[in-house]
């Protein structure tokens, strides 16, 4: 019987895994992570209070890092920990070493494809911010927050057949990410991630708090970026697709536009110091 190719790539993948640098490199990228969602918090809580900053996505946030003294080394830092953690997705979404995917069927094979989708994220704004670091430039944080790039990949969507639908979907399913972790802020399940032996009840305790504002935050975040969608397959209008920066801009043209911004640029630096927690006390089975 022919195996499938998943299951080809297993062993020589769940091997590599086995790596101790594996878990070095998946800690280094929770931090990188982290890091990166401060600073386009930190930037949204400017743009709301009205002392400077700008509505900006992931990309933007390494275009500030790269301004900094040392901007070049410290980028390298934290390129190191996207690459990681691209890697510690990819062996999620193949070997589950963490053993998440315990659901047979549907549910099992969504979250492997979520696993892989993000480590393709997360290679791509490595990618980036090597381009940064080279000087060949490299994403559009600008105020827009990446939105060209959004509506470039949008609009080649659109130009296939049944492109309408397909945005459509996507639009759902983005939605359906929100509201996900909606209920995972509200469940508090990721307690259970941490280490808990290694903490003391105070990290415990911000952990949690951090974890459920941070990740309510995201919510928000991704059903307006689904919402956008679901408009430019309705009106066949790329233009009106938009992502992270275009969320977050979004919210500023609200009534109470400066209060909705601020609280929600609030809960991405809560996400950033979340993603700390995670790389200190998360429990890494590679």
């Amino acid at each position: 019987m022919t195996r499938r190719p998943l299951e080809n790539l297993k062993q020589p993948v769940a091997q590599a895994a086995s790596n101790p640098w594996v878990e070095r490199l998946a800690r280094s990228g929770y931090a990188a992570k982290g890091v990166v969602y401060v600073i386009v918090g930190l930037l949204a809580a400017q743009a709301a209070l009205g002392t400077g900053g700008k509505t900006t996505d992931t990309s933007g946030a390494l275009q500030t890092i790269v301004t900094q003294p040392f901007g070049k080394f410290l980028l390298s830092l934290v390129t190191v920990g996207l690459l990681g953690y691209a890697l510690w997705r990819f062996v999620q979404a193949v070997v589950d070493p963490e053993h998440a995917n315990q659901d047979a069927g549907a549910k099992r094979w969504a979250q492997r494809f979520g696993y892989a989708l993000s480590g393709l994220g997360y290679a791509g704004l490595a990618l980036t911010a090597l381009k940064l670091i080279s000087g060949s430039g490299g994403g559009s944080g600008s105020s827009s927050g990446g939105s060209n790039s959004t509506q470039d990949w949008t609009a080649r969507i659109l130009s296939q057949p049944f492109g309408q639908w397909l945005v459509g979907l996507l639009g759902a399913i983005v939605i359906g990410v929100g509201f996900s972790y909606f209920y995972k802020a509200y469940a508090g399940k990721f307690r259970r991630e941490f280490k808990l032996n290694e903490m003391s009840d105070t990290e415990e305790s911000w952990a949690m708090r951090v974890g459920r504002f941070g990740i309510a935050a995201r919510g928000v975040v991704f059903t307006i970026i689904g919402g956008f969608l679901i408009q430019a397959a309705l009106n066949s209008d790329p233009s009106q697709a938009k992502g992270l920066g275009g969320a977050l801009a979004s919210l500023a043209q609200q009534p109470f536009g400066p209060w909705l911004l601020g609280i929600v640029a609030l809960g991405l630096v809560a996400y950033g110091l979340y993603s700390g927690f995670e790389a200190r006390y998360r429990r890494i089975d590679a």
